[in-house]
């Protein structure tokens, strides 16, 4: 491959099905600096599924959805953390690694469901409903994780749910999730009206014409979709559960009703698998650069902090999730 660095050429090939030559050679200066500071530094990257396959694919030591890098973050040997993804991701990567130091490459990456419900919410939620216990997605502050009783996240959310042995709960903060748990259990789910700006887009109608368009084709939706948009798919799981299912089933023709990049991820693995790509972009997902991710970890930013009081409460929430 004209213009690939001699130790990012083997990288270009993995990735060669999603990234024209023509981008290539703006991404191997930065992905060869990147692969040598991480060396230096004692460093790894922890990549979300929604990352852009030269991050996914090229940079990243650890990929995952939330649960995985959950769990994964817990036993990584090594000084230093980068986290590609959003915020509230790096903040309970340091929250399961407080003796690490843990980078964000744009602290500006949030999330709509983050920054839907805070602490003080919670509070007033608890005074509401005494005694019911409260299940807080991850998708969340460290600051409302620390006022909860466990975490979840969408691959677990139900046994999660199941686990308090409740005749009900408070889940937050994400309302299309909780209606979708609360179709598969019995327990009485107290939702709050909280959304992700990239799911609640999809619709039925997407749905129809998409398999107008396509006949035959296979609808696989995140559960942080409408619960009409899950009905009419043909299945519904968490991003991870979702790659599962092209793995297991080999669709000829699939679509993937969430966040765009997870297509071009998971086609990198399965080549004889056609993906058809509603682009619903996260922003603040592409946030994250290999550009900042050099940055990041050239000059040691944006060191990711908690407060001591709030950490210790936040991290048991994640914790006692991680062993259900």
């Amino acid at each position: 491959m004209i213009g690939a660095l001699p130790t990012t050429a083997s990288l270009y090939e993995r990735v060669r099905r999603v990234i024209p030559p023509i981008e290539w050679p703006a991404f191997a200066d930065d992905i060869e600096a990147i692969l040598a500071l991480k060396r230096k530094r004692n460093a790894v990257i922890l990549a979300h599924n929604y990352q852009t396959p030269e991050i996914f694919h090229c940079v990243a030591d650890i990929v995952g959805d939330s649960l995985a890098l959950a769990r994964k973050a817990m036993t990584v040997d090594a000084d230093v953390i980068v986290l590609a993804g959003v915020h509230f991701m790096a903040e309970t990567a340091k929250l399961l690694n407080p003796g690490k130091t843990v980078l964000i490459p744009d602290p500006g990456a949030g999330c709509s469901l983050a920054d839907s419900i805070t602490a003080s919410d919670v509070r007033l939620m608890r005074q509401r409903y005494p005694g019911v216990p409260v299940v807080t997605y991850v998708n969340t502050a460290a600051a409302v994780k620390a006022e909860s009783d466990i975490c979840c996240t969408s691959g677990n959310a139900l046994a999660i749910v199941e686990s308090l042995g409740a005749p009900r709960v408070i889940m937050l903060p994400d309302e299309y999730l909780a209606q979708n748990i609360a179709a598969q259990t019995d327990v009485q789910i107290i939702a709050w009206k909280g959304h992700c700006e990239v799911h609640e887009r999809f619709s039925p109608a997407d749905i129809s014409e998409l398999r107008q368009g396509h006949p035959g084709i296979t609808v696989l939706a995140h559960p942080e979709c409408p619960p009409e948009v899950v009905a009419a798919a043909d299945f519904a799981g968490s991003t991870a559960a979702m790659s599962d299912y092209v793995g297991r089933h080999k669709p000829a023709r699939v679509v993937l009703m969430t966040e765009c990049s997870m297509s071009d991820n998971v086609a990198v693995e399965h080549p004889d698998v056609d993906f058809v790509r509603p682009c619903n972009l996260c922003p603040h997902m592409k946030r994250i650069t290999l550009a900042n991710i050099r940055a990041a970890l050239e000059e040691n930013r944006h060191v990711v902090t908690i407060d001591p009081a709030v950490a210790e409460r936040a991290r048991w929430a994640v914790e006692r999730m991680l062993f259900v």
